[in-house]
């Protein structure tokens, strides 16, 4: 028997407020292609060199494959909070409150080094390269960002939605001029020393030289794909949620293939892998090189737009997990508070702009800067978590469907089921690599800091789930999901419960 579609739950949002279109610019806005780029691209060449290419298109596989997990789990269950939500009714509340607090602490994470990189580029665009080198400014103009952009996400969606048009229009039309213009330069003739011309073999995974540098680059390349679930954590303000949403979160890991594999081949083709080895900033190394000294502050220009576009759509999901968990009540019920004019959630989205201020202003305090780098690259064992989480619970959820048609083992089945091992094999052995006391910038007792930061902060929300359960059990013993009807203190109502076992489910 099939499992058939949960009840809605009205949280608040506002319904109807984005189309198809404007769920695919926040899902690839918030991926950052501009910054990922910039920021992962050289380590990724130190990993795999000429064969970066074949990385992007080896870490589209899971990312493509994860997105449909998330289409069909939203078909059934179009909850703002995804993977807290599905996790919960596939494996339990305990399963679905990990995952949301994988979506949350990698969010908080990366908006760390957004804002960061939001100041220094703010400043490098004016040619104020002192103020852009200064940590004290860098992070004053960081948090400022933060702040101004979780007041955008708070003044209501379609305000975002408006804004993000405009960001990614600058970002994916500067990105295409730049690999455009420097391939016409390698082929030409008038490239910079070390240029090469593009060979199929860059598209081939096995040439990678050894399964460490094939994992490492993958984990990597993961990262800079990460984001497009913004698009279904919009799905309750999203015109038909059911069905728009897992469209958007498609489309727009075909969108970013296409973006990562032009700029990526346009790069190591332009500059060679030596030159862009290791880099924190490749468009930075090469940008004026491929577009001269005026244009090249158009590769600025997309890299301050990117990571602008990404701060915003970074506090959306997280905001709407914890207003999903609020009101279900895996978390205090004062995150499920909403705006009755912008109807966004209003603790919520304060909260994720405090929450990443803090963070930052502490990482960079504490370390100046060193941990906030070994935060970034943890990133890859957060993403991989949740995402694999995801599709076993959508393989799990679906286990009756599967054998109903080719369609639904593929779809519901198969490549949810592949994606989530990827991932979890990439995430085994990513972590096992991390524990050298060399990897990375830091360490601790001979353990590398990355893999404190990343496996750390997963036994950390394992401590806060327990001590939450002892101080508000219900979520956690009752088996049922409850919403919150609203925030002016009307009566709660019980929803689903949380096994798809359940009578509540009504079998078709």
């Amino acid at each position: 028997m099939a499992v058939a579609e949960l009840r809605e739950q009205d949280k608040g949002l506002k319904q109807g407020a984005l189309g198809l279109l404007s769920s695919v610019v926040i899902g690839v806005s918030s991926t950052a292609p501009g910054y990922s780029l910039a920021a992962t691209l050289g380590f990724i060449a130190t990993a795999v060199a000429l064969q970066s290419p074949a990385v992007m298109l080896l870490a589209f596989v899971p990312m493509f494959c994860i997105a449909y997990a998330y289409r069909e789990l939203n078909s059934v269950d179009p909850d703002c909070g995804t993977t807290f939500a599905w996790g919960a009714r596939a494996f339990g509340p305990r399963t679905g409150w990990m995952g949301g607090w994988g979506i949350i602490v990698a969010d908080i994470v990366v908006m760390a080094n957004l804002a960061q990189i939001a100041g220094q580029y703010g400043f490098l665009l004016f040619g104020a390269d002192g103020l852009a080198a200064s940590t004290f400014w860098t992070t004053f103009v960081g948090c400022v960002w933060i702040a101004a952009l979780t007041y955008v996400c708070y003044r209501g969606i379609e305000l975002s939605a408006r804004f993000q048009f405009v960001m990614l229009a600058i970002e994916v039309v500067t990105l295409a001029v730049f690999a455009v213009v420097a391939l016409v330069k390698v082929y030409s003739g008038n490239a910079a020393k070390g240029s090469i011309h593009p060979t199929l073999n860059w598209l081939n995974p096995f040439a990678i030289h050894s399964f460490s540098a094939l994992s490492a680059g993958v984990l990597l390349a993961v990262f800079i794909y990460w984001g497009w679930d913004t698009a279904v954590a919009c799905n309750e303000e999203t015109a038909d949620p059911k069905r728009t949403p897992g469209r958007a979160a498609v489309l727009s890991t075909l969108t970013l293939l296409a973006i990562y594999l032009l700029v990526t081949i346009a790069c190591i083709s332009y500059a060679g892998v030596d030159a862009i080895k290791d880099s924190d900033d490749v468009l930075a190394v090469i940008g004026s090189e491929v577009l001269g000294s005026t244009l090249g502050k158009l590769v600025i220009i997309a890299v301050l737009t990117s990571a602008a576009a990404s701060t915003q759509t970074t506090i959306l999901p997280t905001a709407r997990t914890s207003l999903s968990m609020a009101a279900h009540k895996a978390i205090p019920r004062s995150f499920a508070r909403m705006h009755p004019r912008y109807q966004t959630p209003t603790t919520s989205t304060v909260a994720m702009g405090v929450a990443s201020i803090a963070f930052y202003v502490g990482l960079v305090k504490v370390s100046g800067g060193r941990v906030l780098s070994d935060s970034i690259a943890s990133l890859g064992l957060l993403i991989a978590f949740y995402y694999a989480l995801t599709g076993f619970a959508c393989v799990w959820y679906f286990r009756r469907d599967l054998l109903r048609s080719g369609k639904d083992l593929l779809v519901k089945g198969v490549l949810p089921g592949v994606g989530a091992v990827i991932l979890t094999a990439a995430f085994i052995k990513s972590a096992h690599d991390m524990y050298a006391s060399d990897y990375g910038d830091t360490s601790f007792r001979g353990v590398g800091g990355v893999f404190i930061l990343g496996v750390g902060s997963l036994v950390l929300g394992i401590l806060v789930m327990v001590a939450y359960e002892l101080k508000a059990p219900e979520f956690f013993r009752s088996g049922r999901l409850t919403t919150v009807a609203d925030t002016t203190g009307t009566a709660d109502t019980a929803d689903t419960l949380v096994s798809p076992q359940s009578p509540t489910l009504q079998e078709s």
